[in-house]
């Protein structure tokens, strides 16, 4: 018989890419996670790691194993959501995450209509990255997350995370209000081409939104300033130093001296719901959801 606690450990080394960063995730040394995967080699008579450089990678056999290691798990998500619809309206803590726009403007108010309509229920938040929010899903930590859609996010069809759509958050070009630009209800970002610009450092993953909408309209941004908070980002373009395209969602501070244009083609990022596969139905999360939804509805003006 299969020891889930071994096949626990293979699954984060799956998803982590090494033995060590699993034994970190997992707490343990590496050498004691390594010792769990050789064990359950042994037990079921395959090789599953295989030598790769200095490093390892599954081999098929491993593979094979862990579809079906994600299966069982979206099985244990819907048992647990089985037995907790047994005592009715959603209670106990549900933990949710998301980047700091998403924190703001989406779970904070999220948490207070809950708290309202179903007080038996705990909304515990945490802010986190795109891609920790993944992790912290992997490792039972968060039971939703709200993140951007990106190139470097697990894809849609990975067994082991439920991502649905939930809002497209248009890009405004930011400028100063002294700008020639700034009277202008409409612009196409190409006439911002020859701008300073002032975009998002290279690890956000907004950067390449922003990178990839201009050069849809046919440019590539004279980068000048980087910066990673948006009202840093705007306190830049009040000053004169650039322009930028800033998220709608991003509530930028009243007393900066910037405007807000929306651009031709509507740049946008897409932001998505994940929870772990079989965790969406339950009663908890499918309360957090319903409420995400329609704050979602409405949260882009």
């Amino acid at each position: 018989m299969i020891d889930l606690r071994r096949l626990h450990v293979l699954r984060a080394v799956a998803h982590y890419g090494t033995v060590t960063a699993a034994a970190r995730a997992l707490h343990f040394t590496p050498s004691a996670a390594s010792q769990q995967v050789r064990q359950l080699a042994r037990d079921l008579g395959v090789d599953l790691l295989e030598p790769q450089g200095r490093g390892v990678r599954l081999t098929p056999a491993a593979e094979s194993l862990l579809a079906h290691a994600d299966a069982i798990q979206a099985r244990w998500e819907e048992a647990e959501r089985d037995l907790r619809a047994e005592y009715g309206a959603p209670a106990g803590p549900v933990r949710v995450g998301g980047f700091p726009v998403a924190v703001s403007v989406l779970l904070a108010p999220m948490a207070v209509r809950l708290r309202e309509r179903h007080p038996k229920l705990r909304v515990l938040i945490q802010e986190a990255a795109v891609a920790e929010s993944f992790d912290l899903l992997f490792e039972g930590e968060l039971d939703l997350a709200v993140v951007q859609a990106t190139p470097h996010n697990p894809p849609l069809g990975d067994a082991r995370f439920d991502q649905q759509p939930l809002l497209d958050d248009p890009y405004d070009l930011v400028v100063s209000e002294d700008h020639p630009l700034a009277g202008r209800t409409g612009i196409d970002l190409a006439e911002a081409a020859h701008e300073d610009w002032i975009a998002p450092v290279p690890e956000s993953p907004c950067r390449t939104h922003v990178i990839s909408a201009c050069q849809e309209a046919g440019f590539t941004p004279g980068v000048v300033h980087h910066a990673h908070d948006w009202n840093a980002t705007a306190d830049l373009v009040a000053h004169g130093l650039g322009v930028a395209l800033i998220p709608r969602l991003a509530r930028l501070s009243p007393r900066l001296p910037v405007v807000r244009v929306r651009c031709a083609g509507h740049p946008h990022r897409k932001l998505l719901s994940a929870t772990r596969s079989g965790c969406r139905t339950r009663p908890a999360v499918a309360a957090a959801l319903e409420e995400l939804r329609a704050l979602s509805a409405t949260a882009v003006r």
